[in-house]
This record gives structure tokens, C-alpha cells and sequence, in this order.
């Protein structure tokens, strides 16, 4: 018991948070598919609050409708685990790709001064780790889905766009334009996610308009729910952040979901 109690005093409520959910799925040996709906509501808010601190070292204040919607596409993901009727490449799969990937993900990331995270799992809701050779209707390429415009703003070329390691550069650099054109708001990071969707002006316009004293404590879940009253968008757009959010609490705990990895991090 000395030994807990010294333990626990060594890391801040922030650091026992994680630990502690850990703890409770490694002790009952329980994945999140066999836990009872409230433990699953309780993992989904605890590690989104993690993943939050790991990419902003902040503490974010989502409101229980973006948990529930972070859950449900968790929830949506977990269709794709073991599951031989899902027309979807099963996330193991999608687990493997990303592994030889990551360290030069996090590290250019990194090197802008971006948390690795955002660099680690914006391909994954992107592409998958998949280095997308041929354009979409949209006209964007490579693992980390630029437009071929945006390349040229960055100073790079169609071609350029599909080598891994210059794509997430300029996807880095992206990233820090939003950071300073959020810099004022709550969960800037999260917001930052969603102009890299929707482009900065789109965001920057929304956020003029409906994020105000009263609500600006969270943001992104202000305008998540503008975005989804309007229902102009496709459903991948609409909860882009909250997929984003629900990718990395799968891949930072793939154990929890019955996924045989580490954390994609620590590759």
C-alpha cells in the first residue's frame, strides 16, 4: 500500500487518469466491446480527454453530446474488428500500415512543432495509410489527402504530394497556419483539425459567428453542432474531429479493442 500511495503521488491527476484506465481494463482482462455501456461512455470521455491534453497540453471541456458522438465513432470503428461481413479493410489491417509509418509521422510533425498525434492520425481518417496515387473528386492525393492547390500554396507538386514524408510536412505546415488563426479560442488544436477538413476561412467565419462568452469554453463542440444542424455536409465531415478523436483512442489502446499492437505511438 506504501508503495501505491508513493506511486500515485509521483504522477499529476492528469498522468492517473490514463494510468487508471489502463489499470481497469489490464486488471478485469476486460476489452471495451465486453464492458457494460457506462464503462464504455467512462473509457471513451477518459482517453478523449487524454488524447485532448497529449495534442493541446490543455485540458479540453467537451460536452457530453461530442462525447457520445466521439463514442459512436469508436463504436462505428469497432464494426471493422473480426468482423468478415464488414466491407471495410479491417482495422488490424489498417493497424499494420500505419506501424512502419509513424516514426516518420510524429517526427516531421515534430520537427514543425505540431504534436506528433495530429501528424500520426490525421492519415488514418484520411487515407488509412494508404498513399493514395490517383485524385479524388476533390482532386486530393497521398496519404494525408492534399488538395493539389493547397500543394502549391506549400510549394509543392502533384508528385511531391505523394512522397509520405514531404506530404506530411506540408500538412504540418498547414496545421501551424490554423494554430495562429485560432490561437484565441478554446480547443484551438481541435479547430485546427477541422480547417484542415474544412478549409481555415469556413472555420474562421463559423467561429466569428457562433462562438461567443456564454459557450467558448469548447469550441469545437460549438461549431460540430452547427456543422451538423446545418446537415449540408457528408457524415465523414461532419464528425471529422470526432473520428480523429476516436482513431487515436484506438490506436493509442489497441489492446482495449482486441487489437494485438502497441500504442502506434511508441513505434
Amino acid at each position: 500500500m506504501k508503495h501505491l500511495k508513493s506511486l500515485i503521488l509521483t504522477f499529476s491527476s492528469v498522468s492517473m487518469i490514463a494510468v487508471f484506465a489502463s489499470f481497469a481494463v489490464g486488471q478485469t482482462g476486460a476489452t471495451y466491446q465486453q464492458m457494460s455501456s457506462a464503462q464504455r461512455a467512462k473509457f471513451v470521455s477518459l482517453q478523449a480527454r487524454e488524447i485532448a491534453r497529449k495534442i493541446s497540453n490543455t485540458d479540453y471541456q467537451f460536452t457530453p453530446e461530442f462525447e457520445l458522438d466521439i463514442q459512436k465513432s469508436v463504436d462505428s470503428y469497432l464494426e471493422r474488428v473480426n468482423n468478415p461481413r464488414s466491407t471495410k479493410t479491417d482495422l488490424s489491417v489498417v493497424i499494420q500500415r500505419a506501424q512502419p509509418q509513424a516514426p516518420t509521422l510524429m517526427r516531421v510533425f515534430k520537427t514543425r512543432g505540431v504534436s506528433p498525434l495530429l501528424g500520426l492520425y490525421i492519415p488514418w481518417i484520411e487515407s488509412e495509410y494508404v498513399n493514395i496515387q490517383t485524385p479524388n473528386d476533390a482532386g486530393s492525393i497521398g496519404m494525408f489527402q492534399i488538395l493539389a492547390s493547397t500543394g502549391m500554396s506549400l510549394g509543392l507538386n502533384p508528385t511531391d504530394l505523394l512522397d509520405v514524408e514531404k506530404s506530411a510536412d506540408a500538412a504540418a505546415r498547414y496545421l501551424t497556419r490554423s494554430l495562429k488563426v485560432f490561437d484565441s479560442y478554446s480547443t484551438k488544436e481541435a479547430l485546427a483539425l477541422l480547417a484542415y477538413n474544412r478549409g481555415n476561412n469556413s472555420v474562421a467565419s463559423d467561429a466569428q459567428l457562433y462562438v461567443n462568452d456564454q459557450n467558448s469554453s469548447c469550441s469545437i463542440c460549438v461549431l460540430t453542432k452547427q456543422i451538423e444542424k446545418a446537415n449540408e455536409t457528408s457524415k465523414e465531415e461532419t464528425y471529422y474531429v470526432q473520428r480523429f478523436f476516436a482513431a487515436a483512442i484506438i490506436g493509442e489502446n489497441p489492446k482495449a479493442f482486441g487489437l494485438q499492437s502497441a500504442p502506434l505511438s511508441s513505434f
